[in-house]
């Protein structure tokens, strides 16, 4: 007879397992055998995961902060400089599906280990790159290695750790992630205003190392991990299933909106911060990415706001705010910018917060494959924001940049009012069939 831990854990793996669609039958694994505070490999696991959240997330976004040097550097406009950034999170969102699969065969624990190696061993060759086309297609490699971690952590903790502890450690994990994607970029910031952008680089990836090492020391063997073999045709139909569901392709789209808008603000943002009439050294520019830390209080915000103003209301507010924020940012004022990123931050991450944990929500089946189909949308806005975010800069400046991103939250706006209305259809259906 299940306990509540195995019910609790089972629902925590339905979110977060990678599995083929057809997995090989699944040995049950008592939870009271998995890890738990207090147990010599508990901590340990926690910290392993957070280092590697944020080793990976710093490299993933290393070059953003330092766009205008690499841009000066290397005689590149904004447009092509932002590929450097737009090609590492491509080669996320076109990896993340089959890594994910294949920790499903191989091993999670295997993967996070090879997909760090790599990551950190190319952002070791990384600065030496002697041309901007040579950078760009490290950088893509690089985001392809990189994602072999959100495409096997979840489901490793939820291998080795116990049901009602998987959340904190779950939560160690994305706070590394975020801590990562914003230390990286100050750090970088700070070190290229004294050497150059390629010792900035060199900087995130010597930290990145030291990460990676920890990683290794610190991580337990995985205990529960039982293979499954591959199934290509059955991860096709699932996930073929997930985008004939209107639901979750509105979330992938509304996803892929909002990390349009702060892929095109974070990266264009250094160009205007540089020139005037602000003037900022690159290490303030870099300093900037402060601001992230926004992301985290929001994002702990947005559920407790979406049991009262519901999926669809959160999304309104989201919008709304990010949207206030991109017109503040027009002023030619460094408190209104600040204020400005301020809100878009927020906005941006109380979006993605709802819009993430809906899928997982929506899916009944295969929610390993519908996170990692949200994972893919999501990246590929920051790709798409980051290229055409910086297309417009150079075109029209700021403004064009707002224009675009305003855009992408009148499209989300439109989605949501979509869903809207498709919900309330639904609900007066039966009404009328009674009548």
């Amino acid at each position: 007879m299940p306990t509540a831990d195995t019910g609790a854990l089972t629902k925590v793996r339905a979110s977060s397992e990678t599995a083929a669609a057809t997995p090989a039958p699944v040995t049950h694994v008592p939870d009271a055998s998995k890890l738990s505070p207090g147990d010599p490999g508990h901590s340990r696991m926690r910290l392993a995961l957070f280092a590697a959240g944020l080793a990976t997330f710093a490299l993933l976004y290393s070059t953003q902060a330092l766009l205008p040097e690499i841009s000066r550097d290397l005689h590149a406009d904004p447009g092509l400089a932002s590929w450097t950034v737009s090609g590492a999170t491509i080669g996320l969102a076109v990896a993340v599906l089959p890594l994910a699969a294949l920790s499903e065969r191989f091993g999670r624990r295997r993967l996070l280990t090879i997909s760090m190696a790599v990551a950190v061993a190319l952002a070791l060759v990384i600065p030496f790159a002697p041309d901007l086309g040579t950078l760009i297609a490290l950088r893509t490699l690089q985001g392809a290695a990189v994602a072999g971690v959100p495409a096997s952590a979840m489901a490793f903790l939820a291998d080795e750790v116990r049901g009602k502890y998987l959340v904190g450690a779950t939560g160690l994990f994305v706070a590394g992630n975020s801590v990562g994607g914003m230390s990286g970029r100050v750090l970088s910031g700070w070190v290229t205003e004294a050497w150059g952008w390629r010792a900035g680089l060199a900087s995130v990836a010597l930290a990145s190392l030291v990460c990676a090492v920890a990683f290794l020391l610190l991580v337990p063997k995985a205990r529960h991990f039982r293979p499954s073999p591959l199934n290509a045709r059955g991860l096709a139909r699932t996930v073929s299933a997930h985008l004939r569901n209107p639901l979750l392709v509105r979330l992938y789209a509304i996803g892929m909106l909002f990390m349009i808008v702060f892929g095109a603000v974070y990266t264009v943002i250094g160009y205007r911060l540089v020139a005037g009439p602000f003037g900022l050294s690159q290490g303030l520019v870099g300093s900037v990415f402060v601001i992230y830390l926004v992301g985290t209080a929001t994002s702990a915000a947005a559920g407790r706001m979406n049991a009262r103003l519901g999926r669809r209301g959160m999304l309104y507010v989201g919008i709304g705010t990010a949207s206030a924020g991109l017109l503040l940012s027009l002023a030619d004022n460094l408190g209104a910018v600040a204020a400005g990123l301020v809100l878009i931050t927020a906005g941006f991450f109380a979006g993605h917060a709802v819009a993430s944990g809906s899928v997982s929500r929506t899916a009944t089946e295969g929610r390993a494959q519908a996170s990692a189909l949200y994972q893919m949308a999501y990246y590929t806005g920051s790709s798409l924001g980051g290229a055409l975010g910086a297309v417009a800069f150079a075109a029209g400046g700021w403004s064009a940049t707002v224009v675009l991103a305003l855009t992408a939250m009148v499209l989300a706006g439109a989605v949501t009012l979509y869903g809207s209305r498709a919900a309330a259809v639904q609900r007066r259906r039966p009404v009328a069939a009674r009548a």
